[in-house]
């Protein structure tokens, strides 16, 4: 038991202290997880030969894994990204599959075990592209949406791969690992064993239908009956309880737990208890997942990549070159921006953690010799460490140089007017639009290009530039201008404008946007006149509406809103006047004191109002005029 304990113990310490190191050098947690197995093992040699024991149990964090996988697709959902899956996955997929089969033929491998090895290495790293893209705002970008497309379809390309891969098995491994299993006294239960083969395929079928039917039918009576308990921990015990039968049901009939898993969680994915089930699984999910690959780090053959460093450095690079051609290609197909092709082309390049799935998948089903899926591990996890320069490459080299290249000159501008609006996002589309109907003309300068083109569609003219620029806004009218709107959405360049604006025109009228309080405080020091903060007028009416469903009546939530809002103005005005840009707010002491005093009158200034009688009677006289889900 003490054994036991402390392994639990040294696995637990290696992923707490590994993975968030990782995470702060944006390594990301799976990559967190291999260094740490690789410290415990490999390096200090804490944890021994029970790894691959360890790792059978942890291998179903992946059948979890799937399940969840399973619950976020709705069909709806596949339905509508068919065009992207079926055109960016399924091409790079099957062309890099194919392209690996062949070099690795080329090489000497047998064409079975060749197709193993494609498919392993056809698949990228969810984990670590989702999460570098999101950090780096690149998820919204062309790039960053294909790569979504093809990493989505990957995950349930994995499912049929599962499957797939036991039909690949070596006979003379099959019979090596049949004798091993007998010397060691191991049997397997299977409802197909002895089966004539169109029997097999019976019951395979009726076991798909099974998973599929009851998911559909049964699980909803199942999941509402135990819901009446209201016992959270007797609803995570069905729910693994689901997840476990699956799996047994899937093992007794020859195909991959994964595979029923991850049908099951299609099926439940219009459910009322998805999210209940996912909440209930994903601590599981996570933590057996975690093991998995602190146990794939433990088990890296270090002696294995020192006597064939050369060949696993060479494999490594050459499959990233030969990814980063095939993906590039595909870009060149589809007709993405330069830009875009780039960051498809490298945040795809290496082997993904599903690799490391396969490749124990291939051993346990005598598709792939132990030797070979060493050096094959060894690969999939330095392409892996890899992908932090692949990202790095991306922002310092190739976007400064294509960015260069795609560049557009501005345009020269050739109206003035007495109002400019430097930005025409969401924010500033709605100012030129109430301005321009109201009968003003503007001059509007912006930054995108697409955008712009887009605007001109609709008859809106919009020159393309840097609005920070002293010659661009200059030409815009600055001298003569007698209203300036800041809605550049970079906080720094709108500093800038507000600053040589305020600096040129001292009597001009500046509104600036601003994205949060600190913000303000700096536009307010820049010079502009009005400052707007993007979240706060609508952050007011979901605050009036919820006065309004706690019991006030229209007019009190009105009367405390405006009072709200002007307390804010002024709070502003002062907090100003103590607000140090080198210091943070929370470690400034004067403006943290003010900030205590000032929700003080705010409660005072509030609480006065619901004791006036005058305001009663107001409220009760105007109660039924509007309806509050109706916005003003």
């Amino acid at each position: 038991m003490t054994g036991l304990l402390l392994q639990a113990f040294i696995y637990l310490c290696a992923a707490v202290i590994a993975v968030p190191i990782a995470k702060r050098f944006g390594l990301g947690s799976v990559l967190g997880y291999l260094i740490a197995g690789i410290f415990i093992g490999p390096v200090t040699g804490l944890v021994g030969a029970e790894t691959q024991e360890i790792q059978h149990i942890a291998e179903f964090g992946v059948v979890m894994m799937l399940f969840l996988v399973g619950l976020e697709l709705e069909p709806k959902t596949l339905w509508r990204m068919r065009a992207q899956l079926l055109g960016f996955g399924s091409l790079q997929v099957v062309v890099t599959a194919l392209a690996v089969m062949l070099i690795a033929m080329w090489m000497g491998n047998s064409w079975n075990i060749s197709l193993a090895i494609g498919l392993v290495f056809s698949l990228s790293s969810t984990a670590i592209v989702l999460q570098t893209l999101k950090e780096k705002g690149l998820m919204k970008s062309d790039g960053g949406q294909n790569s979504f497309s093809v990493l989505l379809f990957q995950d349930i390309a994995v499912i049929a791969m599962l499957a797939f891969v036991p039909l690949l098995a070596a006979p003379e491994l099959l019979e090596s690992m049949a004798n091993q299993q007998l010397n060691d006294g191991h049997q397997t239960i299977s409802l197909v064993a002895g089966l004539a083969p169109w029997q097999t395929a019976l019951v395979t079928i009726a076991a798909i239908g099974l998973v599929i039917i009851a998911g559909h039918y049964l699980s909803r009576p199942l999941f509402r009956f135990i819901a009446q308990a209201k016992l959270r921990e007797v609803f995570t015990a069905a729910a693994l309880m689901l997840v476990i039968g699956i799996a047994i049901l899937m093992s007794l009939v020859g195909l991959s737990p994964a595979l029923g898993t991850f049908l099951a969680g299609v099926v439940l994915a219009n459910s009322e208890f998805r999210h209940e089930l996912e909440s209930s699984i994903e601590p599981f999910k996570g933590l057996l997942l975690g093991l998995f690959f602190i146990t794939v780090g433990a088990g890296i053959n270090f002696g294995l990549l020192s006597s064939e460093l050369g060949l696993i450095i060479g494999l490594t690079l050459g499959l990233m070159l030969l990814k980063t051609l095939i993906l590039l290609g595909i870009a060149f197909i589809f007709k993405m921006k330069l830009t875009d092709k780039w960051l498809f082309s490298l945040a795809l390049a290496q082997a993904g953690e599903f690799g490391f799935v396969l490749l124990a998948f291939s051993v346990q089903n005598a598709v792939l010799p132990q030797e070979l899926a060493d050096k094959l591990l060894l690969v999939v996890a330095i392409s892996m460490l890899l992908t932090p320069v692949l990202f790095i490459l991306f922002d310092k080299i190739v976007l400064p140089r294509v960015s260069q290249h795609q560049q557009r000159p501005d345009d020269k501008i050739t109206e003035t007017a007495s109002i400019i609006i430097a930005g025409h996002g969401r924010f500033g589309q709605i100012i030129n639009r109430t301005l321009l109907a109201s009968g003003y003309h503007t001059v509007v300068i912006d930054l995108h290009a697409e955008l712009i083109e887009g605007m001109r569609n609709f008859g809106v003219q919009v020159f393309y530039g840097d609005a920070s620029r002293p010659d661009l806004i200059h030409a815009a009218g600055l001298e003569q201008a007698q209203l300036l709107v800041v809605a550049i959405d970079d906080p720094e360049q709108a500093l800038t404008l507000v600053e040589y604006a305020r600096r040129t025109q001292p009597k001009l009228h500046i509104i600036a946007r601003a994205t949060d309080r600190d913000q303000v405080y700096k536009l307010y020091s820049a010079g502009a006149t009005d400052i707007v903060r993007e979240m706060f007028d609508s952050s007011v009416r979901a605050s009036r509406y919820a006065l309004i469903a706690l019991g006030d009546s229209k007019a009190q939530a009105e009367l405390s809103m405006e009072k709200f809002v002007e307390h804010d103005k002024k709070a502003i005005l002062k907090m100003a006047k103590v607000w140090r840009a080198d210091v943070e707010n929370f470690n400034n002491k004067e403006y943290v004191a003010m900030a205590k005093n000032i929700s003080q009158q705010l409660e005072e200034v509030m609480q006065s109002d619901k004791e006036d009688p005058e305001l009663d009677c107001i409220n009760h006289s105007h109660a039924s005029f509007e309806s509050p889900k109706t916005d003003p």
